[in-house]
């Protein structure tokens, strides 16, 4: 049981799997052919899978790759994450964009059974589920002369090596307090990616709010969200969400357009910020993908430059936070 949403990325099916930003879902992958290279433990971005379940129309039943270690299928049943195939995923597709990401069942039980399920089944919607997927206790990684302090709300593994090629990085559970930051003595803030609905993190978005001014932020993702949130506006829940590689977001200061990597079924409220600018949209529906607040030395985008699977288009980014850090403003 799980909310079902669809992906359209046509390779870095591991990546997606072990995104913790999938937390409560049942993942959908219109590429009809997947597990051809098989998987390999370089690619995982969390320790294990925390999605519902994998549906796919044909999994391969010979990978071949120089880098794989096991099948996709050995993958799935080692983290006893259910999958589903032979499923014809493009009308699949074409019934989550009619109706939206919905709750539903799929299984091996009778029908009857699994319709009482799929009934029963619940979205994501006013859930926590930071809290199941953020590391229980602080770790460090990088030895850069820069310190940031990384909240863990599902924080991806590529995001964190990204992080560590520039600062010295402790990563730190999602509950760390504001005395807790400061202790730490942190040069700057980063806002990590996660699951569900921002608008079930009051919690967290207390502790931003008394963080936000006091250092220099950056937010990807549900950090983005949850920063918005801090700085005053609201979220919404998108019809079926952004989730592939391939998404085009324009950058308002230069006119460029970058194609993009995104996993997120809720967004910031245009009409609700006041103290903040948008500086990237969506392409493809006008979606709010990144915001800026120079004065409170603070910006965010709503998806993923880390790109653990996607272009390395907007990899641009962790290089801006840097600059932040270094002299204090925003660069374009």
């Amino acid at each position: 049981m799980g909310e079902f949403v669809f992906n359209t990325a046509l390779s870095g099916y591991q990546e997606v799997i072990t995104d913790p930003s999938y937390a409560g879902q049942i993942i959908s992958f219109t590429y009809p052919h997947i597990g051809n290279y098989g998987v390999t433990p370089l690619d995982d971005e969390a320790p294990r899978p925390h999605c519902r379940g994998v549906v796919v129309r044909e999994l391969s039943p010979t990978p071949s790759n120089w880098r794989s270690h096991a099948s996709l299928e050995s993958f799935l049943i080692d983290h006893e994450i259910p999958g589903i195939a032979g499923v014809d995923t493009r009308r699949l597709t074409r019934h989550l964009r009619r109706h939206g990401a919905v709750p539903g069942a799929m299984g091996t039980a009778h029908l009857d059974e699994l319709r009482d399920a799929a009934a029963h089944a619940v979205g994501t919607d006013d859930t926590d589920f930071v809290s199941g997927v953020s590391t229980p206790t602080p770790y460090r990684r990088g030895e850069g002369d820069l310190h940031v302090v990384a909240f863990d709300y599902g924080i991806k593994a590529t995001m964190v090596r990204q992080l560590a090629e520039r600062f010295s990085v402790t990563v730190v559970p999602a509950a760390t307090s504001i005395d807790e930051v400061d202790e730490l003595r942190p040069s700057g803030i980063f806002l990590s990616n996660g699951p569900g609905d921002p608008a079930a993190l009051g919690k967290h978005v207390d502790v931003l709010r008394g963080l936000v001014g006091r250092y220099p932020l950056f937010g990807i993702c549900l950090g983005h969200q949850l920063l918005a949130s801090a700085l005053g506006a609201t979220t919404y829940k998108l019809p079926f969400g952004h989730h592939g590689s391939n998404h085009p977001v324009k950058d308002l200061a230069t006119g460029r357009i970058e194609i993009t990597a995104q996993n997120h079924n809720y967004a910031v409220a245009a009409d609700s910020l006041t103290r903040a600018e948008v500086s990237h949209v969506n392409l493809n529906d006008g979606v709010i993908e990144g915001l800026t607040a120079p004065h409170e030395r603070c910006f965010s985008v709503q998806y993923h430059p880390e790109a653990g699977p996607g272009p390395h288009d907007a990899r641009y980014l962790f290089d801006r936070f840097e600059t932040l850090l270094r002299t204090g403003e925003l660069s374009r």
